[in-house]
């Protein structure tokens, strides 16, 4: 006999169900995405993309890091090698949020569900997926996608077409708004890991003496970026690796 429990147990969202939950769940992440791609085309007018070449490279780059790293280094005529390998470093943590999410999936889904749910892993949409309770039904990532991808490329176009239209000064100020995002990003963990404040200000330090001094200093900024990265992070990841930051904790 089926208890009273299992009866009154909650049926899981049909595939439209959940694909109106996902577009809900996503609208403050597109606003935000807006507002942070914003900045975002203001850089791309900068580095001599056009509206329609921003809003393509953001529709099918969804990372603000990323993005940010790669349009730079176009910006002073860097080779492909250097902006696919920055690109490559500067996204390497989605490849653990897709192996994270492919957890989530129930056994047996296809291919096609799990490559189109691997082209847009965003931090935020990770974090409204991870967050449900059960198996993630690929339609309620479709509907995050839906609201969260138009924001960022959206916000990119319009960027470019502000920048191509507001006065010289107003654009330069705005190019900082970027760089104050991901202030605001490194500033709260720092204040509260001792171990990621001293990744942060060596990052910084090594950044400004590369571009002093030999060999270094006869590298391209991608190439000396590449370098910088991989060497602090491996540096960080040998001296204290995460099992030992957590015990201090």
């Amino acid at each position: 006999m089926t208890s009273t429990k299992q009866q009154s147990s909650p049926l899981p969202p049909t595939k439209s169900e959940a694909l109106r939950q996902g577009a809900h769940d996503a609208i403050p992440i597109g606003l935000g995405y807006f507002a942070v791609a914003f900045s975002l085309g203001i850089i791309c007018r900068s580095s001599g993309l056009s509206v329609f070449q921003g809003f393509l490279a953001s529709l099918l780059n969804n990372t603000s890091a990323g993005e940010f790293a790669a349009i730079t280094l176009i910006g002073t005529n860097a080779s492909y090698m250097e902006i696919a390998l920055v690109t490559l470093i500067a996204n390497a943590r989605y490849m653990l949020m897709s192996c994270a999410l492919s957890q989530r999936l129930e056994p047996g889904q296809s291919f096609l569900h799990r490559l189109g749910i691997a082209f847009a892993v965003t931090d935020e949409l990770f974090g409204i997926a991870i967050a449900r309770k059960g198996y993630l039904e690929p339609a309620y990532y479709y509907g995050a996608m839906g609201v969260a991808i138009p924001g960022w490329s959206l916000g990119t176009a319009c960027g470019i077409i502000a920048g191509s239209a507001l006065p010289e000064r107003i654009v330069s100020a705005l190019s900082v708004a970027l760089f104050g995002m991901f202030l605001a990003i490194i500033i709260p963990p720092a204040r509260e890991s001792r171990v990621i404040l001293t990744v942060v200000l060596t990052s910084f330090i090594a950044s400004f003496v590369a571009t002093y001094v030999e060999p270094l200093a006869q590298l391209t900024g991608g190439t000396r970026t590449i370098i910088l990265t991989v060497a602090i992070a491996a540096g960080a990841a040998w001296l204290r690796p995460v099992q030992d930051v957590q015990k201090e904790a």
